[in-house]
């Protein structure tokens, strides 16, 4: 009886799991792309839902105060995001090897170190929460709330990186599913207690912190049970629990550039931020609305990368180094099609989805003008993100690190200081956005061909 269960949960993981090292590849990237995009949508709708609700319920103030939070959250954030990206791409290369043991200590490490960072940034949030928006230039009239919803939201941390740390395990191996049913789960929780705590109870930006941090909190314990009742090679044991020294610095050897690079490109969108902060909190509200609506654009092309980076991992790990220029050509050919459909649909249907969130014709106005630069040219950015996917399948992190940085982040920064500090407008702050997408697609696609010529004469 014992047996005839464990081969029953074999069958029921290998049944989410797709084989990502034999053609042909466009119906496989799209089993893998489509669960994986309606995840990213889901995990948006947590921040929607708390932007929607503040919004309409609680004024522009409210929403001006959450939305100015985004990117110093992404800060501190995205530095240990990095490190789930080194779980995905060394959990995959050792599921496409059949190194069953390399496989489960990368498992352990990655969760235990999951948490562990959940926690510091629990503490460093709750800290430097008011400093950094006053450094930031926030308006006085949404400090407060903005320093009160940062500090409430990072109480969710530990839950938050278990679940993306748990998820890229289960991506790693080509599930995409369950992590899907999770945060639906997840969503419905967070979007019902928002409801409640602000309509209800008037309780605000408070309101909305609280449910994001409960709905984390399922999503984390939802993943971890996954890992735990899974009988296949990257089941989790508690009992085995600990971070093993070659796993963990193979893990930062890839994820830290990355985490790096994200933070530092936060560090320009914090400069970005604190220059719409100057036009005031109606600019800022118009902004916020407009970034959300681009955000759900950016996670359908991000989706992209993401695969990448496991069917890269996967065929590194098996020896199939042909395939992966197959899976990059497919991806990006993808990616330019969503991008360029779904940016300008969000463009022309801009001023009826901008009044979801606010019915300030001057809100709209502004979330209009920043819609109609970025969203148009989204694709670029889709582009440059699925050729650093690619790198960073190969085990490549620093060289797509220091290109994004020079021709995006350093670049961004310059305008600023430059070209904005010239011309003072909205439009001269945004248009930086697709050349610096341009400018690093471009290096990145240079360096990919050299690192892959190199890659197959060996063989």
């Amino acid at each position: 009886m014992a047996e005839q269960a464990t081969v029953r949960t074999e069958k029921n993981s290998k049944k989410y799991e797709i084989d990502m090292c034999s053609g042909p590849f466009l119906g496989k990237i799209l089993m893998f792309y489509i669960p994986l995009m309606l995840s990213g949508v889901l995990q948006l709708l947590f921040n929607a839902a708390d932007i929607v609700v503040v919004g309409r319920f609680a004024g522009h103030d409210a929403l001006a105060a959450v939305g100015s939070t985004s990117s110093l959250i992404n800060l501190l954030v995205n530095f240990f995001m990095g490190l789930s990206i080194g779980a995905n791409v060394l959990v995959a290369r050792f599921y496409g090897a059949g190194q069953k043991k390399e496989l489960s200590e990368m498992v352990h490490t990655a969760i235990l170190t999951s948490v562990i960072s959940g926690f510091i940034l629990l503490i460093l949030g709750v800290i430097i929460s008011e400093p950094a928006l006053r450094l930031m230039g926030t308006p006085d009239d949404v400090i407060g709330q903005s320093t009160l919803y940062m500090r409430i939201y990072f109480c969710g941390m530990p839950f938050f990186m278990a679940y993306n740390f748990g998820a890229a395990v289960l991506r790693a191996v080509g599930d995409t599913k369950r992590p899907l049913y999770y945060l639906l789960a997840a969503g419905v929780i967070n979007v019902a207690l928002n409801l409640v705590f602000v309509i209800a109870f008037s309780m605000g930006v408070a309101g909305v912190a609280i449910a994001t941090a409960i709905s984390q909190t399922v999503s984390a314990m939802l993943v971890i049970r996954c890992l735990i009742q899974s009988d296949a090679d990257y089941k989790l044991e508690v009992s085995k629990l600990h971070i093993v020294k070659d796993k963990m610095l193979k893990m930062m050897q890839i994820g830290l550039p990355a985490g790096l690079q994200s933070s530092l490109f936060s560090i320009s969108n914090v400069l970005i931020q604190s220059s719409v902060n100057s036009f005031g909190s109606i600019a800022m509200a118009g902004n916020t609305a407009a970034s959300n609506i681009e955000g759900f654009v950016y996670t359908s092309m991000n989706a992209f990368s993401q695969t990448v980076v496991s069917f890269t991992g996967q065929n590194y790990g098996a020896q199939k180094y042909k395939n992966i220029a197959k899976v990059l050509l497919i991806c990006q050919g993808m990616v330019a099609a969503v991008g360029l459909v779904l940016g300008n649909a969000a463009y022309l249907g801009g001023g009826l989805l901008l009044q979801l969130y606010s019915t300030d014709v001057e809100v709209i106005e502004f979330g209009l003008l920043r819609m109609s630069i970025i969203c148009t040219t989204y694709c670029l950015c889709g582009m440059m993100d699925t050729m650093v996917g690619a790198l960073r399948g190969l085990g490549c992190s620093i060289m797509p690190t220091i290109v994004s940085l020079t021709g995006a982040c350093l670049f961004r920064v310059v305008w600023i200081y430059t070209v904005f500090a010239k011309h003072q407008t909205l439009s001269s702050l945004y248009i930086s956005y697709p050349i610096s997408w341009t400018l690093t697609m471009l290096a990145h696609i240079i360096c990919f061909l050299f690192v892959y010529r190199k890659l197959t004469k060996k063989t």
